[in-house]
């Protein structure tokens, strides 16, 4: 079986297509390298460097004949989709399009399409939010990943192209990075580790789900076989954990010692979001099995060995 995977140079996607790769799966890899890393391929996959908004994604798709794609490429911050709503509605909404229109045209089997458990559902009536909780996103990011969703009911009913959603939480773990503007784990250890000031946006108290990749990693395998199709499931730990939590954890691993800077809340963010994940481990099978604390130890001396070594 073959699987086309875009964003397949990024953090999380390299992570999916390792996972593939290493259960026997053929890989062709789709990144335009923007923030990928080609560092990050699997040298087993195939790779092209392209845009997924690009006409030239159907010569892929005319020369690989996938039957499967998991689609991990998107423009993923928050802040950035607020200051640059066309750029995040071109890149989430327009290059999303773009491949659903090739999947259908050369009878994909199955998209599996990464979607944002952390900002879909806005500020939550109520917590954990499972996948019955309204949707409505605060930021233009949350709104140009939902929308994709309805695209694959869309697509789903025209065409018959069947989908897996996953709704990640906040992703962190090996190959983040460090100096983007996404991924607090990532940001905090690297500044950490090169014993720069930490600065906190807003009061520290706003608490987020946060997942380890390979967990992750894990679900995108489950979610390949699955035989529950046409559905949605949230990735997450179903636990919520403040930023000044993970200052702290850090801190200890790290053995920083100094005192973090307090700076205005960003627009566009969550104050406080963690998941319902019983669906996942009901029909995919899926359950977290790395802890909070497990997985920061595991980044830091990955950020120590890797990172800090280029």
């Amino acid at each position: 079986m073959k699987i086309l995977v875009t964003g397949a140079a990024g953090f999380i996607g390299s992570h999916v297509v390792d996972t593939y790769i290493a259960n026997g799966y053929e890989v062709v890899a789709v990144d335009d390298l923007s923030t990928g890393r080609r560092s990050n391929l699997n040298p087993a996959a195939t790779f092209y460097e392209m845009d997924i908004r690009s006409p030239e994604l159907q010569q892929v798709f005319e020369i690989e004949r996938p039957d499967f794609v998991n689609h991990h490429a998107a423009q993923m911050d928050v802040r950035r989709s607020v200051t640059a709503p066309l750029f995040d509605a071109d890149v989430n909404i327009l290059g999303s399009i773009n491949l659903l229109e090739n999947a259908a045209k050369y009878n994909v089997k199955r998209v599996i399409y990464i979607s944002s458990g952390g900002a879909v559902y806005g500020e939550p009536e109520y917590l954990p939010c499972d996948e019955e909780h309204p949707a409505r996103p605060i930021s233009q990011y949350g709104a140009s990943k939902y929308t994709i969703e309805h695209y694959l009911y869309l697509y789903q009913h025209i065409y018959g192209l069947n989908y897996v959603v996953l709704r990640y939480a906040n992703v962190y773990g090996p190959r983040q990075n460090p100096h983007g503007e996404a991924g607090v784990v990532a940001i905090f250890t690297g500044q950490m580790l090169t014993n720069q000031q930490i600065i906190i946006n807003g009061d520290g108290e706003q608490q987020r789900d946060f997942i380890y990749v390979g967990d992750c990693a894990h679900a995108n395998l489950l979610a390949l076989i699955t035989d529950k199709v046409n559905s949605i499931h949230n990735i997450g730990s179903g636990l919520g954990s403040s930023v000044n939590d993970i200052y702290h954890m850090l801190k200890d691993i790290a053995c920083y010692d100094k005192t973090p800077l307090y700076a205005p809340a960003r627009l566009g963010e969550t104050r406080r979001i963690y998941l319902d994940t019983g669906k996942a481990t009901r029909q995919l099978g899926w359950v977290p099995s790395i802890n909070l604390m497990e997985g920061l130890r595991m980044t830091v001396d990955y950020f120590q060995k890797a990172e800090l070594a280029q």
